[in-house]
């Protein structure tokens, strides 16, 4: 291993050839330290090595013995996944009403189902954009998290469009846009909401992907799509008013999402979706949220699905 103190989340996934939400797991349930600078979670280089050292043959991570202090319980870690920065104030919310200490993934919100459905992640965020019905998140979490009982929960709603050069200088202002030679996008990664927004627009109006410019160019964030918009590098990105307001560049609305938390629901959850519930629903909570600017909590905390 190299000499670095400390290693991102991002490059111990790079190093290992695993996924992000591997390693949270790993995290969550304590058999592979890791400690917070601010929003970044960081993994000691020692650790790293103990714990690949610990694993190079049949060896198991041997946990503490009952006795004198088992008594001694650290508090449950929780992974929230998903970008949008009123997921970190949802956070900071759980672990101060609550025994929880709540890591963050900033994997996009199909890519995080599927995790969920193998078992990674506990509070999946979601704006996933059904073109068939015109609905947000439960078609595909009824297809994704198939023999799972699971709770689907309003966080806000939010605006989705375009990213545009400052004066919308090319005049975009809807999908078929999209069709036009002169235009040249940026794209986010494959499993985003965002990207599966894009998607499903390009099939519900017949729009060939490969006949855009820039399709298979990918940022992993809003605010990288919005900052390429912003530099020039692209006409046209696809994101959230936030973004574009904290980048500057102009946002043209398209669409309304509805932008959910789906947990999975279990005994041991049960404590996780009141905790939730209750936040949500707290006028502190909303009022946090409503000073942002640009989002909608008239549905904040409603409960959108439920099976027994």
């Amino acid at each position: 291993m190299s000499k670095e103190l400390s290693y991102t989340i991002e490059e111990v996934s790079q190093l290992l050839k695993v996924s992000k939400l591997t390693l949270y797991d790993l995290v969550k349930k304590g058999q592979l330290p890791a400690f917070r600078v601010g929003r970044q979670m960081r993994i000691d280089s020692n650790d790293l090595d103990n714990y690949i050292n610990n694993h190079k043959t049949n060896q198991t991570t041997t946990f503490p013995p009952s006795g004198a202090d088992s008594h001694k319980k650290e508090s449950p870690n929780i992974v929230i996944s998903g970008q949008d920065l009123v997921l970190d104030i949802l956070g900071k919310h759980i672990e101060k009403s609550s025994a929880y200490k709540p890591l963050r993934s900033f994997t996009g919100s199909l890519n995080s189902l599927i995790s969920m459905y193998n078992g990674d992640g506990d509070i999946v965020s979601l704006h996933l954009f059904d073109g068939d019905t015109g609905g947000y998140n439960l078609p595909y979490i009824k297809k994704i998290l198939v023999g799972f009982p699971f709770i689907l929960i309003n966080l806000l709603s939010r605006k989705a469009g375009f990213y545009v050069k400052q004066g919308n200088p090319l005049h975009l202002t809807s999908w078929t846009d999209l069709k036009r030679e002169d235009v040249k996008i940026i794209n986010r990664e494959k499993g985003s909401g965002a990207r599966i927004l894009l998607d499903e627009q390009l099939r519900i109006n017949e729009i060939p992907s490969r006949y855009i410019k820039g399709y298979d160019h990918e940022e992993s964030n809003h605010l990288s799509v919005a900052s390429a918009v912003s530099t020039g590098a692209a006409d046209l990105g696809v994101g959230i008013e936030k973004a574009a307001k904290i980048v500057g560049v102009d946002f043209v609305p398209l669409i309304t999402e509805q932008y959910d938390l789906v947990i999975i629901k279990t005994p041991k959850t049960e404590p996780l979706i009141h905790t939730v519930k209750e936040i949500l629903s707290s006028s502190h909570f909303q009022s946090e949220i409503n000073s942002l600017g640009d989002y909608d909590t008239s549905q904040t905390g409603k409960v959108i699905y439920e099976t027994y």
